[in-house]
Order: structure tokens, then C-alpha cells, then sequence
């Protein structure tokens, strides 16, 4: 009987933990939709920018009614350069946002992971695998929170070093930049967290 409060206690203390993970995940990935949105302006500035740029190093202002100011074209590059190096820096806010949410999935994650290892022993494998209908296994819930956090891992690191590439100097990379982050997304990743929190919606809903 001691045997199987314990055990039942053991698996009551996951479930909590998984509850909150899941809860969080769901806040996380609003925060994670909305921070994506804002940067898609953003993003079609530099690839303008990139257009402007690519522009002014193709006029030859000594051929044309400018010339008589050789100090035009430096200082619209100069002004061009700045413009992009000020939206850098407006997604360089939007990525500390995905890095927030990075973060703060991946400790949840964690914690729930720290609970099973302390009760694994008094839970046992045929109880960590077993499911209901109100909650699916341990097992199959702890593999979901591992795939969730291996996409967000991934995707702050595509988007992070996709970042990295772009220079004032590489009119290609900047002009392509909105497609190229749009690449980024898969559905798959995005189905993957929609399909989790449907599988466990009667779980989080369970007492």
C-alpha cells in the first residue's frame, strides 16, 4: 500500500511539472508568433535597404548632373549604411525576445526532466509508459517536451546565424533576407507544438 502512494505521489509530482511546462510552452509560443510577426517589416526594410545600396554602387555620379557634389554618393551610402545597421540593431531586440523564449521553454523542459530522473526508481517503467484517457504516458509526454525544445533550440539558431550573414556590403544576402527567413520556418515545427498541446489539452484540463 506504501509502495503504491509513493509510486502514485512520484507520478502526481511529474504530472505537475509536465502541467507547467505545457502551460508555459503555450505562453511562450504566442510570444514566439507575435515577436516572429514583428520582425517581417523589419526584415522587407533591409531588403529594400539592400536594393538602395546595390543602386547607389551602380551610378557612376560623374556622369550625371551630380557631379559637381563628390561628396553625394559617400554620404547617401553613409546614410544607407546607418539606416541598416539601425534595423540590425530593432531585430537584434526582436531575437533577445525568441532567446527569452528559448530560454525560458528549455528550463521548464529541464525541470520536468530533473523530476522524472529524482522519481524514476519509484515510478518504474510500466507506469512511466502507460497512458489513459485523460493523460497520455510519461513517457510519450517527456519525448513531445524533447522535440519541442530541440525546434526552438534550432530555429533561434537558424534565424541567429542567418543574422550574421548580412552585410551593407552583400546587396544579395540583404535583398533574398525575407525569403530566406521565411525558409527557416517549417511547418512541420509548427504543427509539431499545435498537435502536442491538443494531445494534452484534457490533461492540462485534468485535476
Amino acid at each position: 500500500m506504501h509502495d503504491s502512494m509513493s509510486k502514485q505521489a512520484a507520478i502526481l509530482s511529474v504530472h505537475q511539472a509536465t502541467k507547467k511546462c505545457f502551460e508555459v510552452i503555450g505562453q511562450q509560443q504566442s510570444v514566439w508568433d507575435c515577436t516572429l510577426a514583428d520582425c517581417l517589416p523589419l526584415l522587407s526594410s533591409l531588403s529594400s535597404l539592400g536594393e538602395q545600396l546595390q543602386s547607389c554602387s551602380k551610378v557612376h555620379f560623374k556622369n550625371t548632373p551630380l557631379q559637381g557634389f563628390p561628396e553625394l554618393e559617400q554620404r547617401l551610402r553613409y546614410k544607407l549604411i546607418q539606416a541598416v545597421e539601425t534595423v540590425l540593431g530593432k531585430l537584434g531586440e526582436k531575437m533577445s525576445v525568441l532567446q527569452t523564449v528559448r530560454d525560458a521553454v528549455s528550463n521548464q523542459v529541464a525541470t520536468v526532466f530533473q523530476q522524472y530522473e529524482q522519481h524514476a526508481d519509484t515510478i518504474g517503467l510500466s507506469a512511466s509508459i502507460e497512458r489513459s484517457s485523460l493523460a497520455p504516458s510519461v513517457a510519450d509526454m517527456l519525448e513531445w517536451l524533447q522535440d519541442i525544445d530541440r525546434f526552438y533550440r534550432n530555429q533561434f539558431l537558424k534565424r541567429k546565424l542567418l543574422l550574421q550573414t548580412i552585410k551593407p556590403d552583400n546587396f544579395s544576402h540583404m535583398q533574398a533576407l525575407p525569403q530566406s527567413w521565411n525558409r527557416v520556418s517549417t511547418q512541420k515545427g509548427q504543427e509539431l507544438i499545435q498537435d502536442t498541446l491538443m494531445k494534452v489539452s484534457f490533461f492540462m484540463d485534468s485535476h
